[in-house]
């Protein structure tokens, strides 16, 4: 195909409203919810267009991105109002189209208010494509965005010409790693050592971490246990017309046989406040005098018709909302869905305590007093509170330093045995491995203290040597027949 007739199709498809849009969902495990809905265009299906790198290639080329990224929006608020899809709509936009001299500032509130779509519901996702060297004039747009309601999120960190620049200047409210981070991390420690750095420094920034380009059930357990909370990929739900609602139904099943014990041996049951919650339609009178009479009452889960959690009240926010001028007699006989908070934590009992753990701390509003929720397949089943998680870590370290090996810092007999055990209530398959090494003691007291600091100094080494272990033990693991493995 020509340049004149890649042009032509361009103009045809803007001139026609010739563009597609596809939504795939953002998850987010912890509440096992939809967070919101990524906007992705396509041309016509019978143009060469049709493919969104070959669309907005020819459409840098001619000069005219921003029209098409303004095309684009119009497309997906007008079909995301047409479904009443919930969460919020993620829209893609390219700094270099927001510093063309073409862009119109104030097109994208007004598409907003045409169709009926607040503000606070709209994330203007950074796609960056070329290098941008204009980073005051792209602050200055970015603030304007804010300014209107919008939040931010930086799209493919890791794989732009400046990404890690434009976090540090942008301050985003969502990060999403590149894919190529993501796809094999289960295999690749570098790359969950990387993951694990932008968890850190989204922490530190107060951002949300978004992992997309899922595709294997491995690389969405590895990122679960990192404590990644938000997730996007194929293995979920790849992009639509009409996507799905629920994302219950999305979800990948768990393993049966980690409910009853977390994988760190601690009974997760241990945090569970058998608490009582309340419907949506709750009138907030009803919430008002339930903190009143129970003076040891943090919060209140609020659930929906179906008995899933879809928002939690506070006492310290519902006290504050209602210290307003008249607000007392202007919310008293509303319902409580008025002035619940959407944005809560909600965890599996089967989830570990380290994975609670790490949820907590990766959400920045989490304050120490606030309760959290506690589900068994979606189903409300309590709610538990962030002070008795941080007792019971500290207590488990307690304990597992206390019978720790002192040379080695290794687990010592108490913990393994207790581990043994743990694995033969719950019938889980397992291998045990035995190593005894002959006359070890002398060659310890002599070289230990040598081996210790190579293993210290030189971690390349040492990280070797546990993966060579690591191939005997499956070697062997593979050898033994199916039904004498325990």
């Amino acid at each position: 195909m020509t340049t004149t007739e890649q042009l032509s199709a361009l103009s045809s498809i803007l001139a026609q409203s010739g563009l597609h849009s596809l939504f795939q969902p953002i998850i987010s495990l912890s509440e096992r919810r939809i967070l919101g809905y990524e906007a992705l265009s396509r041309g016509p299906s019978n143009s060469p267009l049709h493919s969104p790198v070959a669309l907005f290639a020819v459409a840098r080329q001619a000069g005219r991105l921003s029209e098409l990224e303004i095309a684009c929006r119009q497309s997906a608020c007008r079909r995301f109002n047409e479904q009443q899809l919930p969460g919020k709509l993620f829209l893609n936009v390219s700094p270099e189209s927001l510093l063309e001299a073409a862009h119109q500032p104030g097109r994208t509130l007004q598409l907003l208010q045409d169709f009926g779509i607040k503000p606070n519901q709209v994330v203007i996702e950074l796609t960056e494509q070329t290098p941008t060297d204009d980073f005051q004039l792209l602050h200055t747009a970015l603030h304007h965005y804010r300014a209107m309601g919008f939040s931010i999120a930086l799209d493919d960190l890791g794989a732009g010409y400046s990404s890690l620049r434009l976090w540090s200047e942008l301050r985003p409210d969502y990060v999403k790693i590149d894919r190529h981070f993501i796809d094999g991390i289960h295999q690749d420690a570098l790359k969950r050592e990387f993951v694990g750095s932008i968890l850190q420094i989204a922490n530190a920034s107060r951002a949300q971490v978004i992992a997309e380009g899922i595709e294997l059930p491995e690389e969405l357990a590895v990122l679960t246990e990192m404590g990644v909370d938000l997730v996007q990929g194929y293995l979920l739900c790849r992009p639509q017309e009409h996507p799905p609602r629920d994302a219950r139904t999305l979800m990948p099943r768990r393993d049966s046989s980690a409910v009853a014990l977390g994988e760190d041996g601690s009974d997760l049951s241990a945090l569970l406040n058998d608490q009582p919650a309340v419907a949506r339609h709750t009138p907030t009178a009803t919430v008002l005098e339930a903190f009143r009479r129970q003076a040891n009452l943090n919060s209140l889960a609020v659930l929906d018709e179906q008995g899933q959690p879809c928002g939690i009240v506070h006492r310290h926010s519902l006290s504050d909302a209602l210290l307003k001028p008249f607000a007392t007699d202007l919310f008293a006989r509303k319902p409580i869905s008025r002035l619940m908070s959407d944005d809560f934590l909600a965890v599996e009992l089967g989830q570990s305590l380290q994975q609670v753990s790490r949820l907590i701390t990766s959400r920045a509003r989490q304050r120490i007093e606030e309760d959290f929720i506690i589900t068994l397949d979606g189903n409300y089943l309590g709610l538990g509170r962030v002070i008795d998680v941080l007792k019971l870590i500290t207590e488990l370290k307690i304990q597992q330093a206390r019978y720790a090996n002192p040379l080695t810092l290794l687990p010592g007999n108490v913990p393994i045995q207790q581990c043994l055990t743990r694995l033969l209530q719950q019938q889980r398959e397992s291998l045990i491995c035995y190593v005894d090494i002959d006359s070890f003691k002398p060659f310890n007291e002599m070289n230990g203290s040598v081996l210790y600091k190579q293993m210290r100094d030189e971690p390349e080494t040492a990280n070797q040597m546990i993966h060579l272990v690591a191939g005997l033990i499956q070697q062997s693991y593979d050898l033994v027949p199916k039904k004498q493995k325990i």
